[in-house]
């Protein structure tokens, strides 16, 4: 363990990001309706049945997703209708397909039943399965073992002694 880890009661969880994003998309309904966004689902409708809630918690998600900047509404009318609202990713959205890629990914390994996983992610180019992987900025495979935590610009310190 390096020293950095070994002083975490001196740390403040305060600026914690993986706190501060279970806060915009830690609930499961958060969760499934970001799936559904990336496999292409944009009405409301849609949203509520494939993920199989209700219409007011669809409606409650998919505006905590719309304010946290993840999708955003954008206006569609069939001819004779009025206008509604559909739902598309933004690229802050978009950069949360990791995210969600490494839970399938542990999921399909830890909890999927004896068939297997009910869908597999491959490569539109030569039709490999994706797979999600720890990789360094100058582009190397980073092994769990090889990873070390630093501090980081916003890691605030405190008295071991404050509660």
């Amino acid at each position: 363990m390096n020293d950095l880890l070994k002083e975490r009661d001196a740390w403040s969880m305060a600026n914690c990001s993986i706190a501060r994003t279970l806060e915009i998309v830690g609930t499961r309904t958060a969760l499934l309706i970001m799936r559904e966004a990336f496999f292409g689902t944009r009405r409301f409708d849609d949203f509520a049945k494939r993920v199989g809630i209700g219409e007011p918690a669809a409606s409650t998600r998919l505006k905590e997703l719309t304010a946290a900047g993840l999708l955003e509404r954008v206006p569609y009318q069939e001819p004779g209708q009025r206008t509604r609202y559909a739902y598309q990713l933004t690229q802050k959205g978009r950069d949360f397909l990791p995210v969600l890629s490494a839970l399938r990914q542990w999921g399909d390994t830890w909890a999927a039943d004896e068939q297997g996983p009910p869908v597999v992610v491959r490569h539109e180019n030569c039709g490999a399965p994706v797979h999600v992987a720890l990789r360094c900025d100058d582009g190397h495979d980073v092994p769990i073992g090889d990873a070390f935590v630093d501090a980081g610009p916003g890691l605030i310190r405190v008295s071991p002694d404050s509660p």
